[in-house]
C-alpha cells in the first residue's frame, strides 16, 4: 500500500478514522468487484481521497455504505464501507496509478524486475491495469487517457531534464493527472462549479505527491543509480522544501472555493495530514498545540531536523519557523543550507558521507511482505519495516497520544487539533 497520506487513526479522533476506513476498504473491495482479487494489490492511500471528496460534497447518504465481512486489517470484524461511484472512481485512478508505479520500477530495473521475463510479466500486468482502469473510468464518464497520457509524457520529460531544468516541469505530468481525478469528483457529486478549485487543489496535491516521494527515494536512487528528479534537477533540499510549502498553502485557499456539505474529513487529510507527510519527508515533526514546539527527527531519510528548523511561529499554520528567511542558518547560502548536488552532495555520486542504507525491496518481495504484514496484522498491531522502503514503521494502531485531551477544533466541527486553523 502506497501514498503520501498516512494519517495516524488515533490522531483522526473516532469520527475520522471510522469514515477514513470506510473509504480505504471501499476502495480495495471495488476493486475487487470490478477487477478481481488480485486487483486489491494496488489499494493505496492516495486514491482513496477521490472516494472521500465525492462523498464530501454529496453528503452522507446511508445508501453509500454497505456492510463489509470480516477482514484482518479490521481485526477480523465487520464493518460499513463506502460504496458507489466515488469508490469505483478511486479504484480506476489506483488501477492508473499502480500501472505507472510498476512501470516505473521496470525502468529502474528494481530487484527481480531487471530480469528481463519478468520485467515482461509486469509490463503485461501493468497494461492489463491500464485497460481495466479505463472501462471503470468510462463507465464513470470519466477518461482515463490523460492519467495514461501523464505516464506516457513523464518520461520523455525526465530524458530532458538536466541541472537547470525546474522540478516543476518534472512534476507536471502528475499534477495535470491529479487535477483531472479531484476535479472529475464535482461530476459524480452534482457540483459542477466546484470542478475548477478542486482541479487548483489536485494540481497542488499532485506536486506534493511527486517532490514528497522524490525527496523519500534521492538516497536510495543514489545507490542504485536510479533517476531522482532533484537530483537530475540539481534541485536543493531546501527549494524542495519550499516548493512543499507553497503547494500546502495553495490547497486551503482553493478548498474554501469548494461547496462541501460535510468538509470535515477533506480539511483533516488535504490540510493537516498533507503537512504531517512534509514534516515526515524531510525529517522533522511539529505539534502545533504542545508545549514545546521543537522539531524532533521524525525517523525519515535525512536525519535529524536542520538547524535551521526552530519553534514556530505563532502566524505559521505549517509548524517550525520560516528556515528561508534572510539571516537564519538554512537561508540560501547559510551554514545550514545542504551541499550542492554531484560528488558529496546528497543524491551524487560521491554520497556525501551518509550512513549506509539497506536497498529497497523490489516490486513483488514488496508485495509478498505487504500481504504478510497485512494477513498477520502486524501492520495494525507491531512496529514493522515498510515493505518496499524498509523503514521502520509505526503500527495503525500505535498509541499516539500526539492529540490526546485537546478539543481546541471541536467548536468548528473539524475534530482537528493539531495546528492553528484559521476560520475555527
Amino acid at each position: 500500500m502506497f501514498g503520501i497520506v498516512r494519517p495516524c487513526t488515533h490522531r483522526l479522533g473516532e469520527r475520522f478514522k471510522t469514515e477514513w476506513m470506510a473509504h480505504l476498504c471501499g476502495l480495495c473491495l471495488a476493486l475487487r468487484g470490478d477487477h478481481g482479487q488480485f486487483a486489491r494489490i494496488v489499494t493505496n492511500y492516495d486514491g482513496l481521497l477521490v472516494s472521500v471528496l465525492t462523498e464530501a460534497q454529496s453528503g452522507p447518504d446511508p445508501r453509500a455504505r454497505r456492510t463489509a465481512g470480516p477482514c484482518p486489517l479490521r481485526g477480523m470484524r465487520t464493518a460499513a464501507v463506502a460504496k458507489g461511484e466515488g469508490a469505483r472512481l478511486a479504484a480506476a485512478v489506483s488501477l492508473v496509478l499502480a500501472s505507472a508505479k510498476v512501470r516505473d520500477h521496470v525502468a529502474d530495473r528494481d530487484g527481480l524486475l531487471a530480469r528481463a521475463p519478468i520485467a515482461a510479466a509486469a509490463r503485461k500486468v501493468a497494461r492489463g491495469w491500464d485497460r481495466a482502469g479505463a472501462r471503470t473510468g468510462a463507465s464513470l464518464g470519466f477518461d482515463t487517457a490523460v492519467l495514461v497520457d501523464a505516464v506516457d509524457r513523464q518520461g520523455g520529460i525526465e530524458a530532458l531534464a538536466g541541472i537547470g531544468t525546474s522540478v516543476l516541469v518534472v512534476t507536471e505530468p502528475t499534477e495535470t493527472a491529479t487535477a483531472a481525478a479531484f476535479a472529475h469528483t464535482a461530476v459524480l457529486a452534482g457540483r459542477p462549479g466546484n470542478a475548477a478549485p478542486l482541479a487548483e487543489a489536485g494540481r497542488y496535491f499532485g506536486r506534493l505527491a511527486h517532490l514528497l516521494d522524490a525527496v523519500e527515494d534521492q538516497r536510495a536512487d543514489a545507490a542504485a543509480g536510479a533517476w531522482n528528479p532533484l537530483t537530475a534537477t540539481g534541485t536543493s533540499l531546501t527549494e524542495a522544501r519550499r516548493l512543499c510549502d507553497d503547494a500546502l498553502r495553495g490547497i486551503r485557499p482553493a478548498l474554501r472555493e469548494v461547496e462541501f456539505v460535510d468538509a470535515g474529513l477533506v480539511h483533516r487529510l488535504l490540510v493537516h495530514e498533507l503537512r504531517t507527510s512534509v514534516d515526515r519527508a524531510f525529517g522533522t515533526t511539529a505539534c502545533g498545540h504542545t508545549g514545546g514546539h521543537a522539531a524532533v527527527n521524525s525517523g525519515g531519510g535525512f536525519g535529524p531536523a536542520p538547524q535551521g528548523y526552530d519553534a514556530p511561529g505563532a502566524g505559521n499554520p505549517y509548524g517550525g519557523g520560516n528556515p528561508y528567511a534572510p539571516g537564519t542558518p538554512y537561508a540560501p547560502g547559510g551554514p545550514g543550507t545542504p551541499p550542492p548536488m554531484g560528488p558529496g552532495g546528497p543524491g551524487g555520486g560521491g554520497g556525501g558521507g551518509l550512513p549506509p542504507q539497506r536497498p529497497r525491496r523490489g516490486l513483488l518481495a514488496g508485495c509478498a511482505v505487504a500481504v504478510g504484514l497485512f494477513c498477520t496484522c502486524q501492520i495494525c498491531c507491531t512496529e514493522h519495516e515498510g515493505p518496499w522502503s524498509r523503514q521502520k514503521r509505526d503500527p495503525w494502531c500505535d498509541g499516539c497520544d500526539c492529540c490526546d485531551g485537546c478539543d481546541c477544533c471541536d467548536s468548528c466541527g473539524d475534530g482537528c487539533c493539531c495546528c492553528p486553523c484559521d476560520g475555527c
